[in-house]
């Protein structure tokens, strides 16, 4: 690891922002990346062409740019050039311009010499320089200076990766209208290895700007909101991080930043369909044949980066062949190590290493008949990567750390034939979806080996019912089902229409085949519209005969989760006898008994009495409020207050009881602000159902911000349904309570069907 001296500024300190507002521009949806998504060609005549670059990004979002009239803000590939904003294949391109010193000091030097090693667990020592600090801070400035610049007022804009950390709290501190996402498309790492950063407060100030911060794995979420917890003390539950809206955090206000998963994947049915061009075909033959036939081809793609263990890959092969387990004459690997970041002398040393690993081996290994790896230093366009792909017998990805890794997902997508292995690290975050691969540790050899030898080995109906297993999941969650649902949590859908989406129908047949179902629904605002008087709430008709059409099916149970204390909820409501109940935000528990559990200590009674006395002197002087007693806390509701007494009396509560009470669980609702004095959420509810039940799916709805403890608590198979507008981390969205009791009569009436 080398350093240059300290930080000139202090740990403490935020980085800097736009200094002045900026004036709103015309498009509603802006994507900000480091490169715009074409490559720059100039004839001999001097003629400018822009191709457009191949990638899933681009692919994903380019209907939605096109539909949504956006903008796509980056630097086009040419230094030290100028250029205007200009259309290419129907997308509007705005250039963001980089000078030598730029691509050196922002590019090549913070972001790859110091975040890249950094973020994938130090597998090469990082470098911490003041100098390529400063340009990274300059560079991100003038990215979000160009993407305040073209967005409208209250315009989506999408961030993408850790060259651009920055950009969105300088973009809320020059545009507050805006809905502003984050995506990080490499790791996170863990506290330890992060907390080496010198500039890690900045860092991490930045990110919060966004409203949503996408990771590639829920390892990745966690440390990310674990380096929140320990560096700013801002409280997290689950995938929810609340961030203060002024510095010192003392007025009370809070903004809500989900930090979640969001696996990104590829067009897996372009990939088909190039594998099942005939030439194409043709092709992936005359690739075994220009190889001797071999008995097994085994593949690698990579860039040549240390990350990518192509050096512990050509150590297994190399072993298995000195130990006689596999020859030369039945076994080639084919490796593809696309250049990298050639300029950097980490990666030059790198090239060196591995030139001279395969140079070894095929000196010790191969015939004149037979090479033991063909080994490739460049690019190759989609098409021959797709033979290859179609080629392979064996598709080895070893990474040391890998964020996501693409590369595993197109072998499956090219695979049609439903044949072929693949070969996985555990390091890579395709191992978290792909777990018919064979999943491997890189950095055990002998292991690796093995691996190898039994992907090698495998029978025809295992290669078989893997590939089928994992084309699946790879067509299921494609990269258009990756940029959907990240926006589904970012924009909040502006109008719900009415009836049950094609998508959520696809996905109720899906979930209605479950060996054990749960279906917990949240009450207020799901099952029963809003209503003034909480007392006067009642579930909207047909409701009580599609729960009782679940409940007569068998392997299904249904809860209720509400913040209403139980006594409330059981009023309201009127339950089946079979129904689950949890209240109080999981602090109320009914499972199959007459009982309620609840056991609050001494000292919590004698905060609810200090609890009560604070609210109700409030609400007795401010027109309009009301106050509900809870089992373990009381709630202020504000609906029928005006605004200006509702905003009066929610801040006198924060502020009176902040002093008085200041360990308490504060929740806002709609029109409500809810104090605990003890600490559950629905998405403990949902946890301790899902533990009492045994279910293996589960499926909740829900309307309020509330609900979205109990959305990040599903698992990725799990279906989460939103009510109404909003943020949300839910899968899928309904207008309203009679879309919740269709789809409730939908479920019923698939499960009856499979069954029969």
């Amino acid at each position: 690891m080398t350093t240059s001296a300290e930080p000139t500024r202090s740990l403490v300190d935020p980085p800097p922002v736009a200094p002045e507002p900026a004036p709103a521009g015309t498009y509603t949806f802006v994507v900000v990346s480091n490169r715009l998504p074409v490559d720059y060609e100039e004839a001999e005549d001097g003629a400018i062409t822009w191709r457009t670059s191949p990638g899933g990004l681009v692919t994903a979002l380019e209907p939605l740019m096109r539909s949504s009239h956006g903008a796509w803000v980056g630097w086009p590939g040419v230094a030290a050039r100028d250029f205007e904003p200009f259309e290419n294949d129907g997308i509007s391109l705005v250039p963001v311009r980089l000078d030598e010193a730029d691509i050196e000091d922002y590019y090549e030097g913070f972001s790859n010499d110091t975040l890249w090693p950094l973020y994938h667990d130090v597998i090469a020592p990082p470098s911490f320089h003041r100098e390529t600090w400063e340009a990274y801070i300059t560079v991100n400035r003038r990215f979000a200076a160009a993407a305040a610049a073209v967005a409208a007022p209250g315009a989506t804009v999408w961030v993408h990766d850790y060259q651009l950390q920055l950009v969105p709290r300088m973009l809320r501190e020059a545009r507050p209208d805006l809905v502003i996402g984050f995506f990080n498309h490499i790791p996170f790492p863990p506290y330890g290895i992060y907390a080496q950063l010198p500039w890690r407060k900045q860092i991490l100030h930045g990110l919060l700007g966004a409203d949503v911060i996408g990771f590639q794995r829920s390892a990745d979420a966690g440390n990310f909101s674990q380096a929140v917890r320990r560096l700013y003390g801002y409280p997290t539950r689950g995938v929810v991080i609340d961030v203060p809206t002024s510095e010192t955090g003392q007025n009370g206000d809070s903004r809500r930043v989900i930090a979640k998963h969001f696996p990104i994947s590829i067009d897996s049915a372009g990939y088909e369909e190039l594998a099942r061009r005939p030439d194409i075909q043709a092709r992936a033959r005359q690739i075994r044949e220009d190889l001797g036939n071999p008995k097994t081809l085994m593949l690698g793609v990579d860039r040549l980066d240390y990350t990518k263990g192509i050096g512990h890959r050509i150590k297994a092969f190399g072993e298995l062949l000195a130990d006689g387990r596999l020859s030369v004459e039945d076994v080639t690997l084919v490796q593809v190590a696309s250049p990298s970041r050639e300029r950097v002398s980490t990666y030059m040393a790198l090239r060196d290493e591995i030139e001279l690993a395969v140079g070894r081996l095929n000196g010790d290994f191969s015939t004149i008949s037979h090479i033991a790896i063909s080994y490739h230093h460049h690019s190759y366009p989609r098409e021959e990567m797709v033979a290859m792909y179609l080629a392979a017998d064996v598709m080895l990805v070893t990474a040391l750390r890998d964020g996501m890794n693409l590369v595993a997902k197109e072998y499956v997508a090219a695979r049609f034939d439903v044949d072929g292995v693949l070969v996985l690290s555990e390091f890579a975050g395709a191992a978290d979806e792909l777990k018919q691969a064979i999943l491997i540790n890189p950095h055990d050899i002998d292991g690796t080996k093995d691996a190898i030898v039994r992907a090698i080995e495998m029978p025809k109906r295992e290669r078989t019912r893997r590939m089928r297993s994992l084309r699946r999941k790879v067509a299921e969650n494609d990269v258009a089902v990756w940029s959907a649902s990240f926006l589904r949590a970012l924009t909040g859908g502006a109008a719900v229409p009415a009836g049950i989406p094609d998508d959520l129908d696809l996905a109720l047949q899906s979930i209605a085949g479950a060996e054990n179902l749960l279906i917990a629904l949240d009450f207020d605002g799901t099952l029963a519209p809003h209503v003034d008087h909480p007392e006067d709430a009642r579930a909207i008709a047909g409701n009580r005969e599609a729960v009782q059409a679940l409940l007569d099916l068998p392997g299904v149970r249904v809860a209720l989760v509400s913040g209403r204390a139980l006594v409330s909820l059981q009023h309201v409501a009127q339950p089946q006898s079979s129904v689950l109940l949890t209240g109080s935000h999981g602090i109320e528990v009914q499972l199959d008994t007459p009982e309620i559990e609840l056991n609050l200590l001494s000292t919590e009674l004698e905060q609810l009495d200090t609890l009560a006395r604070v609210l109700e002197s409030i609400s007795g002087g401010i027109a309009g409020t009301t106050i509900e007693r809870k089992p373990a806390g009381m709630a202020l509701h504000t609906r029928l207050a005006t605004d200006e007494d509702g905003e009066r009396a929610e801040r006198q509560a924060r502020e009176q009881l902040g002093d008085q009470l200041p360990g308490l669980t504060v929740r806002e609702g709609k029109n409500v602000l809810e104090f605990s004095v003890r600490s559950s959420t629905k998405g403990d509810a949902l946890k301790k159902l899902r533990d009492y039940t045994g279910a293996d799916r589960v499926f909740y709805a829900g309307d309020d911000v509330t609900d979205e403890d109990a959305f990040g608590a599903l698992r990725d198979d799990d279906l989460g349904l939103k009510i109404g507008q909003g943020a949300t981390l839910a899968n899928y969205r309904v207008r309203s309570p009679h879309e919740v009791t269709q789809v409730l009569v939908r479920i019923a009436e698939l499960r009856a069907a499979q069954a029969g």
